[in-house]
């Protein structure tokens, strides 16, 4: 395929009319219809949709420390099948990113992979402990230029160091992402904690949990005048108390993950630790409350919680098990699946939960714009009328812990730009 000028012909941008799409280099050179140029290579995507790349803002790559999990290079790859552009590095990596030194380099592994754009997220205390804070200053300093700070999968559970951090990171419009889990409502926790936990006699992971720290939170972020992101929002709680703060004016944000939109705490009958995850799999009452908050804004935008393991760490009995599934690959098809062919949502609006509020949120400079004109080059196109039953033999993670496996999902990425330059091209990485 060249790589000076790309010819996208007939697709709907944004689920719109269908459009040509010129690209010459990084930039979008013009959009419209009977766009020709016989130096162009032509991509042919009639019924094909054409969203701006895709941006997670919570992606675990694991590098460096657990790189037989994942790498920098495996986990983008495993994001340009999946039809993102950019992806921002959860900060618990061994060592801890919670230095400049750290930071800078994931952000130079990413630069190196070349499959899409990684922006670290720093640890908000020093080695997750959450009773120091961490270099912050140093670290959006960095020519990683860290915005997005967070101790996820530990709960910054200390009200003061919370306070203090949302104080530090207002001076430079830094957010913290904060996971929200009291850890004394969780001790021994195994799963939702609710009827089915009850009939299975494991511990119970109560709601209460989450929506304790995500209303304490949105009372510091007021007080503080910053801004506050809840991780992976799970309980229809946490979704009331998101719509109350939006409501009085406070800076929140809150992202929910395509396994909490479809997958339920019924699955855990299996004992199958595919399906134990930190929040865990709740209600359907709260998958539809989440669903319907996705929909009209109360919830942001969608995070995979990318969350790769070696085989032993799942392949074995419940309680000894990781928590977390791999996510990349299969969120836009399971976002289609429940939000889209629900009438939840348009394309357009996948396009801004999924590409221009993450990019906003983060600050992703040069993700999450418009399909015109004279903007950069990062783009996706998807193939809505595609049927297929996963099969994680085919992924591009080096870990294969989906708990779609053998489900069919609609919709395929067929190609993903980044700076015009195609890291997927016909469903394979380039």
């Amino acid at each position: 395929m060249s790589m000076n000028k790309i010819l996208i012909r007939g697709a709907r941008v944004l689920g719109g009319e269908a459009q040509d799409v010129l690209i010459e280099g990084e930039t979008i050179a013009a959009t419209g219809t009977g766009l020709t140029d016989p130096d162009a290579t032509v991509v042919p995507a009639e019924g094909q949709i054409l969203l701006p790349g895709l941006v997670d803002l919570h992606t675990h790559l694991r590098e460096p420390g657990r790189e037989d999990s994942e790498t920098v290079l495996t986990g983008t790859r495993a994001a340009a099948s999946g039809g993102f552009t950019s992806v921002f590095a959860m900060a618990n990596t061994f060592p801890v990113a919670d230095t400049a030194g750290v930071v800078e380099q994931v952000y130079r592994l990413g630069q190196e992979s070349g499959y899409c754009d990684v922006q670290p997220i720093g640890a908000v205390t020093v080695g997750l402990e959450g009773t120091q804070l961490a270099e912050l200053g140093a670290m959006h300093e960095s020519a990683a230029g860290v915005t997005v700070f967070s101790d996820d999968g530990k709960c910054v559970h200390d009200a003061v160091i919370m306070r203090r951090a949302l104080e530090y990171v207002k001076a430079f419009g830094g957010v913290v992402a904060q996971h929200a889990q009291e850890p004394r409502l969780t001790e021994g926790a195994q799963m939702n904690e609710g009827t089915v936990s009850a009939e299975l006699g494991l511990g119970g992971w109560p709601a209460v949990a989450e929506e304790s720290i995500v209303a304490r939170d949105v009372l510091l972020a007021e007080h503080v005048g910053s801004r506050v992101h809840i991780c992976h929002l799970s309980t229809a709680g946490s979704v009331e108390i998101v719509r109350w703060a939006k409501s009085r004016g406070i800076d929140v944000t809150a992202e929910v993950t395509p396994h909490h939109l479809l997958l339920t705490d019924e699955l855990v009958r299996s004992y199958d630790p595919v399906y134990k995850v930190n929040p865990p799999l709740r209600t359907e009452r709260d998958v539809r409350a989440l669903r319907e908050a996705l929909a009209d804004g109360t919830i942001d935008i969608v995070a995979t919680d990318h969350a790769p393991h070696p085989h032993e760490d799942k392949d074995c009995e419940w309680a000894a098990a990781a928590m977390g599934m791999v996510g990349l690959e299969t969120a836009l098809s399971v976002v289609q699946r429940t939000m889209v062919e629900t009438g939840l949502l348009d394309w357009a609006g996948v396009a801004d939960r999924m590409s221009f509020a993450p990019a906003r949120i983060g600050r992703a400079t040069g993700h999450g714009r418009p399909v015109s004109a004279g903007e950069p080059a990062n783009l996706t196109l998807v193939d809505p009328a595609y049927r297929g039953t996963v099969d994680p033999a085919g992924f591009a993670s080096r870990s294969r812990n989906t708990p779609y496996r053998g489900r069919e999902l609609p919709g395929r990425v067929t190609h993903t730009f980044l700076r015009g330059r195609a890291t997927l091209m016909d469903g394979k990485l380039a």
